[in-house]
């Protein structure tokens, strides 16, 4: 099971890492970070097995894939709004929304922040921890390998897609674009900015500008707040964050450098990332590891038990500055993982533990 965890985590990865090399300028996309969305971007932890790709070929297929031609809608407008979704496609946004599919945990999450898990009549198998907010017979679907025909059936309004549903080349909502449904796709975000967008534009579809204004607004304010005091930070300590742990059979650890996300919380918080020169997600040895001496280890893994004292008791890093210290730390994995407003809660959560004493002020008892 943790070897299937595993294979999931590492081909989340390289999707974000492939999806955030593209770019997101002007409604073309850009992985989900986050990760991993597994990794956030990850957002993937998903019950079925997929091949792990290799960089070459994924980067084939999702170029293929998220390459958006300049088309105008099949579809009629009609009374509703002929527009753009987040990776440039051409979609017509209904004048009324009151049926909602979520294929992506981070999106699910904001819906029933702003006031609308009513609306949502099935969600992906990833969100199954927001399914107690819905109603109790909401359907869930492997965001990978949807059953179209079931989702159609639901007659939703619209459904909101991430990058990993086509993860490999193939739009795994296609039979419901061609049933006529608006599917609107948010590929994971690589800035807090992209984040704020990606928050206003599913706000937008449902036509709930209103109820995600506050939630916006705080967004925005919190980590000018935290960059405010990040940026009187002086002497910066190094971090290394571990979105995998090094096995017998994954010997490398996954991370991140400029381009993501969370690469964007570490320098927000006053902080370093040791990982320099590199964009985007990447693997680095153990033997690399160590040698960049962090003076911090974070790490938001919650496939292994007692994560923290894994990696402080873990063999040939006894000399690293972070385990002689005492400074590895978790952080909430569904907050860092997956982009949306509460990346600001994984963010504090980190600032707090590297930088008690300068931002003590968030920490509650």
């Amino acid at each position: 099971m943790k070897k299937r965890i595993f294979s999931i985590m590492i081909a989340s990865a390289m999707m974000l890492t492939l999806l955030a090399g593209c770019g997101k300028a002007e409604g073309t996309t850009e992985s989900k970070s986050e990760e991993p969305k597994t990794v956030e971007a990850t957002e993937a932890d998903t019950s079925e097995d997929i091949e792990e790709p290799t960089e070459d070929s994924a980067a084939n297929d999702v170029a293929d894939d998220t390459a958006s031609e300049d088309t105008e809608p099949t579809i009629d407008p009609g009374d509703g709004e002929a527009t753009t979704d987040r990776s440039g496609n051409n979609i017509v946004i209904p004048a009324n929304v009151e049926r909602i599919v979520s294929m992506a945990p981070s999106t699910t999450r904001f819906l029933i922040d702003i006031g609308l898990a009513d609306k949502i009549v099935a969600i992906d198998t990833n969100s199954y921890a927001y399914a107690s907010s819905l109603a109790e017979d909401v359907p869930q679907f492997d965001m990978m390998a949807p059953d179209n025909e079931a989702i159609v059936s639901l007659n939703p309004d619209i459904i909101f897609t991430s990058g990993m549903s086509s993860f490999g080349g193939e739009d795994a909502f296609q039979s419901a674009r061609d049933a006529g449904i608006c599917v609107a796709d948010i590929p994971t975000s690589t800035s807090f900015v992209d984040i704020k967008d990606d928050l206003e534009f599913i706000a937008h579809c449902v036509h709930a500008e209103d109820a995600a204004t506050d939630i916006v607004k705080q967004y925005k304010t919190e980590i000018d707040n935290i960059s405010a005091t990040g940026a009187l930070i002086s002497s910066r300590k190094t971090i290394l964050f571990m979105i995998s742990l090094p096995t017998e059979d994954y010997p490398s650890i996954y991370t991140f450098g400029t381009g993501t996300y969370l690469d964007e919380m570490i320098t927000t918080i006053g902080a370093e990332n040791v990982i320099q020169g590199q964009e985007g997600w990447v693997s680095i040895s153990e033997e690399e590891a160590i040698a960049m001496n962090p003076d911090v280890i974070v790490t938001n893994v919650n496939y292994v038990d007692d994560v923290v004292n894994v990696i402080k008791s873990a063999q040939g890093w006894e000399n690293v500055t972070a385990i002689k210290n005492g400074e590895v730390y978790y952080i909430d994995a569904d907050a860092s993982n997956q982009p949306n407003q509460h990346v600001v809660d994984a963010m504090i959560e980190m600032a707090t533990q590297v930088y008690p004493e300068i931002f003590k002020e968030y920490i509650t008892e």
